[in-house]
Formats: C-alpha cells, structure tokens, sequence
C-alpha cells in the first residue's frame, strides 16, 4: 500500500502516464503513415516503437557494447573540459587581467560551429578516440568555466567582507566561501555540457571511426530502409546516453551540495 502511494503521490505516476501516452500516439501515427496516408518510406520516417524496441532487444549486446567506447570517451573529455573551465574561472575570479585576456578568446572560440570543427581536429589528429576526447573537452569547456565564474562572484558582499575583517587568507575565503557558493553554477554548467558532451563523441565517430554508437548509426544509414529499425536503434541509445550523463551529474550535484532548497526534505527549512 505504501509503495502504491508513492507511486500515485510521486512523480512517478506522471512520468508513467506521459511515456504511456508518447508511446501510444508515436504507435498510432506510425500506422496512419503506412496504412491510411501511404507515405513513400513511411516506416523510415517514423518506424513501428514495438519493431524498434525488438531490435534494441535483439542487438543489445552490440549497442550496449558501441555504446560503452561513445560514453567512456565523452566521459574522459567531460572531465578534462570540466577541469580546465573550473581552472579558468578561478584565475579569472583571482585577476582581472586573466579576464580581459582570456574570456573574449573563450566566447570568441565558442563561434565555431561544432559540426565544422569535429572533421578538422579529426583531420589534424588522424586518431577517433583522441579526436572524441577534444570535442566532448571543447564543448565543456565554456559553460564550466561561465557558470563557475558567475557562481564565484555571487558571494554575499556582507560575508566577504566579515571575511577580510578576520584577515582570512585567500586561500581560506575560497575554500570557505567561494568554492561553497560557486557549487551550484558550477553543476549548472556540468549539467549543460554532460549530454553535449555525448553528443559530440557520437558527430565525431560519424566522420569514419572504428567503434561507437555513431558508427552503428551512420552504417545503418547508409544501409537504407533495410536497417531502419536499427538506426532508430541507436538514435534511441545516443539519447539514453545523454540522458544518462545528465542524470549522473544530478545525482552527485544531490550528494555534494545538499543544502541546496530543492534538496530539502521539505523544500525549504534545513
């Protein structure tokens, strides 16, 4: 009885009847395309959700597999960007020359379009899971370091100062202030760039890599209507993906920094 509570109180019951009712309508208009418009190619622009879900059943082993190099690639190049944004913006917050030297150049270099970039470093490094490990750095990179810089700078000016009135070190003021206030901007950023960091692994591995999800996806493109099914396979999986970067990074933010309101037990008081 306590578990069916949870379920109907919770967000649970909501998720279910939403996923329930996309299923449903995805199904129902895939049957109108092919049965009563008779659109040319119909399952290949919307296939049936129970042949696709056959397919992620049937090849699970191989997607879960290309799935695993995609994601341990963008997870290595997450961390990577992760660290060299929250660097920046710590030496940015400690100098304003760092600022105005460094912070153009970082908005200026978020103007190149990723999907021009990706074949270029590809074409320069000639190796996927270097060139994977760039992009998935490059596309973290900046919203760590905007985030973080504007999390660092949200201190309550009144703290700061009760800060310096203790003749507190530098070093203590940002590991008991800044560093403290900076976490939940710093998670908003890891947030933004978890899924696109994904994302540009998988645009990589469509320029001629070996192994990942991307590859699967692009053969079977190639393969045409035959291979429909196991297109939208991996087009499935690349979002599971994302969605579960996204997820991760949620859950630590939940672990790290619990004081947060929406944290709360009861949404407000500690």
């Amino acid at each position: 009885m306590k578990g069916g509570s949870i379920f109907v109180r919770g967000r649970l019951l909501p998720l279910f009847v939403w996923i329930f009712g996309l299923l449903l309508v995805w199904e129902g208009t895939s049957w109108m395309l092919l049965h009563v418009v008779e659109t040319p190619l119909a399952q290949s622009k919307l296939p049936y959700v129970h042949e696709v879900l056959a397919t992620l059943w049937q090849y699970g082993g191989t997607l879960l597999k290309e799935g695993a190099a995609t994601f341990g690639n963008a997870g290595v190049g997450f961390l990577i960007g992760a660290v060299a944004g929250a660097s920046l913006a710590v030496l940015m917050s400690l100098s304003k020359t760092i600022e105005q030297l460094t912070f153009p150049y970082a908005i200026a270099s978020q103007m190149i379009p990723i999907l021009g970039l990706a074949p270029i470093i590809y074409g320069i490094v000639r190796d996927e899971q270097t060139s994977r490990i760039i992009i998935s750095g490059y596309i973290t990179f900046f919203p760590v370091a905007l985030n973080m810089l504007r999390g660092l700078r949200s201190v309550d000016p009144s703290a700061l100062e009760l800060m310096h009135s203790y003749a507190a070190k530098p070093w203590a003021v940002y590991w008991k202030l800044r560093f403290p206030a900076a976490l939940p901007g710093l998670f908003g950023g890891l947030k933004i760039a978890a899924p696109l960091a994904v994302t540009g692994a998988i645009l990589v591995e469509l320029m001629g890599a070996q192994h990942g999800i991307g590859v699967i996806m692009l053969r079977n493109l190639y393969y045409g209507s035959s291979h429909t099914y196991m297109f939208w396979s991996t087009v499935i999986v690349g979002a599971l993906l994302g969605i579960v970067s996204y997820w991760l990074i949620s859950l630590i933010e939940r672990l790290v920094t619990p004081w947060q309101p929406e944290y709360r037990p009861k949404g407000g008081s500690r």
